[in-house]
């Protein structure tokens, strides 16, 4: 099924994506070569967001450099288990924009389901930029109705 936003996902899906606790982020380095990363994110404002954390990284890392040179990603969480009746998965495709921590009011949703979503952002909220994925294309697909 395909979509244009996150409101028009079945329930399941919608589902999906709030529990899921990990989802792959794909977008394009300087070279235009595709990468995947898995992060942690969160529903927000119709939007998905990502944010870095205090874990060590390049400074700047390089997925900020890379969606700021092209602003565009897609975000894919999944359901896997041995069961394959069982499988799904939810692929969000979009623009995407960065924020400081603390710059606006902009922000403040995404850090609260952030926050809510993983005990070690409630203990110490990350440090940012946070990035937020627009959808523009949604696809999900599951092995079965059940």
């Amino acid at each position: 099924m395909a979509a244009s936003d996150l409101s028009e996902l079945p329930r399941w899906a919608h589902e999906l994506l709030a529990r899921a606790p990990l989802g792959h982020l794909s977008y394009l380095d300087d070279r235009d070569r595709p990468r995947v990363l898995p992060v942690t994110f969160a529903i927000a404002d119709d939007s998905l967001w990502t944010a870095i954390d205090q874990k060590p990284k390049r400074k700047p890392p390089a997925r900020v450099r890379y969606l700021l040179r092209r602003p565009e990603a897609a975000l894919c969480a999944d359901h896997y288990e041995d069961d394959w009746s069982r499988l799904a998965w939810v692929q969000a495709i979009g623009s995407v924009e960065l924020f400081e921590v603390g710059t606006g009011d902009v922000e403040r949703p995404a850090l609260e389901a952030l926050r809510a979503k993983y005990r070690p952002y409630a203990e110490g909220p990350p440090k940012g930029p946070l990035i937020r994925l627009r959808p523009e294309r949604v696809l999900c697909w599951r092995a079965s109705e059940g």
